[in-house]
C-alpha cells in the first residue's frame, strides 16, 4: 500500500501541480500518436499504390500467388460483407495465402507466429479511385514474437522480399 501511495503522490505532483510538465508530456504523446516514430525497421504497414483498377489488381495478385506455387487459402470481400448488412464500403479484399513450409518453420521459431500466418494482403480502393496493396511488414514479427534465431530471421527477410515482389507484380501494368 505504501508503494501505491507513493506513486499516487508522485502522479499528483508531476501532472496535477506542474502544468508545464503536463502540457509537454501531452504534446509529446500527441505528436508521436500523429506522426509515429521512425525506427530502423521502417513502416509497420507497407503500402503500394497500384497502377491497375481494383479488380485487375486483385486478379493479378491471385494469379501471381498461384504462379509462385504459394497456397491461396481464402479471399475476403469486405464490401460484399458490408452490403449484406445494408452498408456501403469501397472495394476492399483481403487475400489470405502462404507457404506452408515457411509458415511451419516460423511457428517452430515461436508458436505465436500462428497469429500472423497465413500471410494477408489487403487490396483496397478509396473514393478517388486509387487502389492500394497493403500488408504487415514482416520485420515486425521479430519484435512481436521475440524471434532472435538467425535461421528464423533469415526466413523473415525472405518473407519481406517475397511480399514486396508480390505487390509490385500485382500493382504494375
Amino acid at each position: 500500500m505504501a508503494m501505491l501511495c507513493t506513486l499516487d503522490s508522485m502522479y499528483k505532483s508531476l501532472f496535477m501541480q506542474n502544468k508545464s510538465f503536463t502540457f509537454i508530456f501531452g504534446f509529446t504523446f500527441i505528436l508521436f500518436a500523429l506522426l509515429g516514430c521512425e525506427n530502423k525497421k521502417g513502416a509497420f504497414i507497407k503500402s503500394y499504390i497500384s497502377q491497375n483498377s481494383h479488380q485487375k489488381t486483385l486478379e493479378k495478385l491471385i494469379q501471381t500467388i498461384k504462379s509462385q506455387e504459394l497456397r491461396l487459402f481464402y479471399t475476403i470481400d469486405h464490401s460484399a460483407n458490408a452490403k449484406d448488412v445494408n452498408m456501403t464500403l469501397k472495394a476492399k479484399n483481403v487475400v489470405i495465402f502462404g507457404n506452408p513450409s515457411m509458415g511451419t518453420k516460423l511457428m517452430k521459431c515461436n508458436p505465436s507466429m500462428g497469429l500472423d500466418l497465413p500471410l494477408r494482403i489487403l487490396v483496397s480502393s478509396n473514393y478517388e479511385g486509387i487502389t492500394r496493396l497493403s500488408y504487415t511488414n514482416p520485420e515486425y514479427w521479430s519484435l512481436k514474437h521475440n524471434i532472435k534465431d538467425k535461421k528464423c530471421l533469415n526466413i523473415i527477410t525472405k518473407a519481406k522480399m517475397a511480399l514486396a515482389d508480390l505487390v509490385e507484380k500485382a500493382g504494375t501494368k
